[in-house]
């Protein structure tokens, strides 16, 4: 028998999603068969999977030992170097300047270093995240970035933080634009661009069309230009849809693909103009609550800006070509 204390960070979760974290090796059948048979008791009475955890719950737990693991001497996330552009911190939340190039999640080819693993590693040398004292919870990403596509995301520090970040996303409180490079000369020099996306997961691409179907979500791109020279134009970008490749995709399906797209663009300019990532990037964030924020309140608002974006210039400055 051994007993758990539920922490802050691991309350207003159900019973099973709790559990389906603590014991990722845990078959989901015998967990279920665990608390309907009363091996596991919240505060020493009988529970439902659907019951809700509050700080200072103890859950007691008659279950084979083999499904507590051991804290493991080092942590995958320690072989990622501590290197981050900070934009914003506080003791909930942080706003980084995630590069082109660099994964914000380990994927099966490039294991170790990735922007979560820098910032949980980042957060273990200042003594905020010690994974033996958390039960369910680790320092998360609450949006994700492209790889070879850079801008600001957003790390929660702790769950409360992450649940009212994830529920702002869903609901379009968080205000997000881009600035970006395409190709070609724009007839109307600012616009509101709908069509329709369909998204094919084994080829990583999207297909847009101007009709919708059954596989197809609706998309809409919102433009302004804001420099122009040599047959490139210097936009700014605000998703009023946020699908995957929206951007990227939905230029290039009016004719102005992005400058360093290799899926959408042009690689022979690409590669005519030494780019060898697309000129993306998130680079503005506003915090626009209209629902209850909690402890995140103080930031309704606040705009972050990241400090540089590495083609900003091109249009404005004669200086062709440019590579990073």
């Amino acid at each position: 028998m051994r007993q758990i204390e539920i922490t802050e960070n691991d309350s207003g979760q159900r019973l099973d999603k709790f559990l389906s974290k603590r014991f990722k090796n845990m078959p989901q059948a015998l967990m279920y068969k665990y608390i309907r048979t009363k091996y596991i008791k919240l505060n020493g009475k009988r529970c439902e999977i659907s019951s809700r955890l509050q700080k200072g719950d103890i859950l007691t737990l008659y279950i084979k030992d083999e499904f507590f693991e051991e804290a493991p001497d080092q942590y995958d996330f320690m072989k990622a170097p501590v290197k981050l552009d900070m934009i914003y911190e506080d003791e909930n939340i942080m706003l980084l300047n995630k590069k082109p190039g660099l994964l914000v999640h380990p994927d099966d080819t490039y294991h170790f270093d990735s922007l979560i693993a820098r910032v949980q590693h980042y957060l273990y040398d200042k003594g905020e995240y010690d994974p033996k004292k958390e039960n369910s919870f680790a320092p998360a990403l609450v949006n994700r970035i492209d790889r070879n596509t850079g801008g600001i995301v957003i790390a929660a520090k702790n769950a409360e933080t992450l649940r009212i970040m994830n529920q702002k996303v869903k609901d379009r409180e968080i205000e997000k634009l881009y600035l970006c490079i395409a190709l070609g000369t724009f007839r109307k020099k600012e616009d509101l661009l709908t069509a329709y996306l369909e998204k094919n997961d084994d080829k990583n691409k999207v297909y847009i069309s101007n009709r919708p179907t059954e596989n197809t979500k609706t998309i809409k791109t919102k433009y302004r230009v804001l420099a122009e020279k040599d047959g490139l134009s210097l936009l700014e970008v605000d998703l009023l849809t946020g699908r995957t490749h929206q951007i990227r995709a939905h230029m290039a399906y009016i004719g102005h693909p992005l400058l360093g797209d290799g899926k959408y663009g042009k690689n022979e300019v690409n590669r005519k103009l030494g780019f060898k990532y697309q000129a993306l990037y998130s680079y503005k964030l506003t915090f626009r609550f209209t629902t209850e924020s909690g402890i995140l309140s103080y930031l309704n608002g606040k705009t972050f800006t990241a400090p540089e974006v590495w083609f900003r210039s091109l249009c404005a400055e004669p200086a062709l070509p440019c590579s990073r």
